[in-house]
């Protein structure tokens, strides 16, 4: 791919435009990371209030799969990427004629469907050095029967569907195979799979970011703490995690973005198991094709956020192996911070918040305050591990987060 650089014209005078299918929170973080380099941006977004669509230079209202929207995002972007999986994979195929699109449809495709997704993790499982859970596909009432008479072994699990769930929709836990069935008949008896329940221990993710020529940089695993589902934590700092498990982390979402031929920032995320070895096992859990909650903290903690990678990715510039320079713990913020134990709207207490040492808020752009909704995010960062976590408990403890006991 010929690099797109910053601040250049084409032969028309069009200026070096950048585009992103999803006007939500993330597409708002790449286009003020591509602001910020000087490029122009277009976002194609069906919401008139969206929060990238209010600040890009271009806001195309329509829906990701209709015709005259995607063909206007070509003809104004160089290059266009994508700020969450459940865009149509089609749409990605169509604008890729003509521009380049980073992540490809084909690997969307795969993070779109958990069968799929699996069926990837255990195929470069020789390569990456980690596999998923075991699991069960379960898309017709035979499997459903060939499950519960042969996999006991798979219960206690988990029953999710191949497509569309994310912060714990679409997931049902399941202690026999009576339960098991009620819950498939339960999500609609669509395409699932069955997964088994681990004895975990905590959670973790990275980010990885490749380019067009194949290089390839990450960040060191962050640990999460997800409570009902939703990520509410996130701690990124030298021993959040024994060093031979963040090693293997990090090698192993390295190997994964290779197999697939990924363009672009990827997310993988991975369970830590009770094996019964000293610092326990690493299963892989899923990948998201775009940057991540989880890695927010890279905004204010890091010389180069996991935005600025996707945007030297998508415009084919180096990638800079970014430095961490401070400690940083994440705090998400739902839409139940604005609401008081009787469910009425309040406003959070951000002065007393806000004179807190090394406090970072970000707010999305959202009016619509609602319980489980993705408002904002609070990163602490500090000159300390420890000067940190006391903070973000203060804080924590003014905004009545939850998750902070688990880091």
């Amino acid at each position: 791919m010929t690099p797109i650089f910053p601040g250049s014209v084409d032969a028309a005078g069009q200026p070096a435009t950048l585009g992103v299918l999803g006007g939500g929170q993330l597409g708002r973080m790449f286009v003020h990371a591509a602001q910020r380099l000087g490029y122009f941006t277009a976002v194609l977004e069906p919401d008139a209030q969206s929060p990238a669509g209010l600040v890009s230079h271009h806001h195309i209202q329509t829906t990701y799969d209709d015709p005259a929207g995607l063909a206007e995002l070509a003809q104004l972007c160089q290059s266009i990427t994508t700020e969450f999986e459940n865009v149509p994979a089609q749409a990605l195929q169509t604008l890729a004629q003509t521009r380049p699109v980073a992540p490809s449809a084909a690997v969307v495709g795969i993070a779109q469907n958990r069968i799929e997704e699996k069926a990837h993790f255990t195929a470069c499982a020789d390569v990456s050095g980690v596999t998923c859970a075991p699991y069960a596909v379960i898309e017709t009432l035979a499997q459903l029967q060939a499950v519960q008479n042969e996999r006991a072994d798979l219960l206690p699990g988990i029953l999710k569907t191949a497509r569309m769930g994310y912060d714990g929709k679409g997931q049902v836990r399941v202690k026999t195979a009576k339960e098991l069935a009620a819950a498939w008949a339960e999500l609609g008896s669509v395409a699932c799979v069955l997964e088994k329940m681990l004895p975990l221990t905590a959670e973790c993710s990275v980010l990885v970011a490749r380019g067009w020529d194949g290089q390839i940089v990450s960040f060191a695993p962050q640990r999460n703490v997800h409570v009902n589902g939703i990520l509410a934590v996130t701690a990124a700092y030298e021993g959040n995690m024994p060093s031979v498990l963040a090693d293997r982390a990090r090698d192993a979402a390295v190997a994964i973005a290779q197999h697939l031929g990924y363009v672009g920032v990827l997310c993988v995320e991975f369970f830590v198991v009770d094996d019964g070895t000293e610092h326990g096992g690493l299963v892989v859990n899923e990948m998201a094709p775009r940057p991540h909650n989880s890695g927010h903290y890279t905004i204010d903690a890091c010389d180069a956020s996991q935005f600025d990678l996707q945007v030297h990715a998508l415009a084919g510039l180096p990638l800079p192996q970014s430095r961490q320079h401070s400690p940083a713990i994440m705090l998400n913020l739902l839409g139940d911070v604005w609401l008081d134990a009787n469910g009425q709207l309040q406003e959070p207490d951000w002065q007393a918040v806000l004179r807190l040492p090394g406090t970072h808020l970000h707010l999305y752009g959202k009016l619509d305050a609602r319980a489980g909704r993705k408002m904002g995010h609070l990163t602490i960062t500090g000159p300390d591990v420890d000067g940190v976590k006391a903070v973000a408990r203060r804080a924590a403890a003014l905004l009545s987060l939850p998750g902070l006991d688990a880091i």
